[in-house]
């Protein structure tokens, strides 16, 4: 059985590893000049450095707080800490951006090309954006949309007939330039697909 002593609060003070500073702060926001503590017979044994998220040392917390996990909300996507994304409308794609968007200068080249494709119903919706800035760019006609267009789409022979044929074809429509049309998922991995045509 331990005896009791009373130890003043400048033996704890220097017995206690202090990482943020020599004062000691209580969570009940009372300080008191004794404490009452239990002695064991074999004297009192050297206190672990402070770790982390752990607490100093459980004299100074109640029972229950044994950790401050509880403070943090923390959403562990991996091993990568992440958050929501709200309001940003990019379509990631499952890619990086500069593979995103070689990916989708690629679908705006073979699109303009053929004038009908079949991707994945995500890719396509994210390649509206993208055509109808093309076509915008060919209704302007200058010198400095063409050369914008062609920094953007693969082939430049495609630019040039965009650029001759899109004021007899879109003249008079004001945006609206594709049509997505859906179809079935592909097999294998059941991704939703769809077509994507020039209007």
């Amino acid at each position: 059985m331990a005896s009791t002593s009373t130890w003043n609060l400048s033996s704890i003070r220097a017995a206690l590893p202090s990482p943020c500073g020599p004062s000691i702060c209580f969570p009940n926001g009372s300080s008191h000049s004794r404490l009452r503590l239990s002695k064991p017979k074999s004297g009192p044994k050297p206190l672990n450095s402070f770790v982390g998220l752990a607490p100093l040392h459980p004299l100074f917390f109640s029972q229950d707080a044994t950790s401050f996990e509880h403070c943090f909300s923390i959403i562990d996507n991996g091993g990568r800490v992440s958050a929501m994304r709200h309001g940003r409308k990019v379509p990631k794609l499952n890619r990086p951006p500069d593979q995103r968007k070689a990916l989708l200068r690629g679908l705006t080249t073979q699109l303009l090309k053929y004038g009908r494709i079949k991707t994945t119903r995500a890719r396509a919706s994210a390649l509206r954006k993208y055509i109808d800035k093309m076509i915008t760019l060919a209704k302007d006609g200058t010198l400095h949309k063409r050369r914008q267009a062609l920094g953007f789409i693969y082939e430049k022979q495609i630019v040039h007939a965009l650029f001759a044929e899109v004021d007899e074809r879109y003249g008079e429509r004001e945006g609206g330039y594709t049509r997505i049309i859906r179809t079935l998922p592909r097999r294998g991995d059941n991704a939703p697909m769809a077509y994507i045509e020039l209007v």
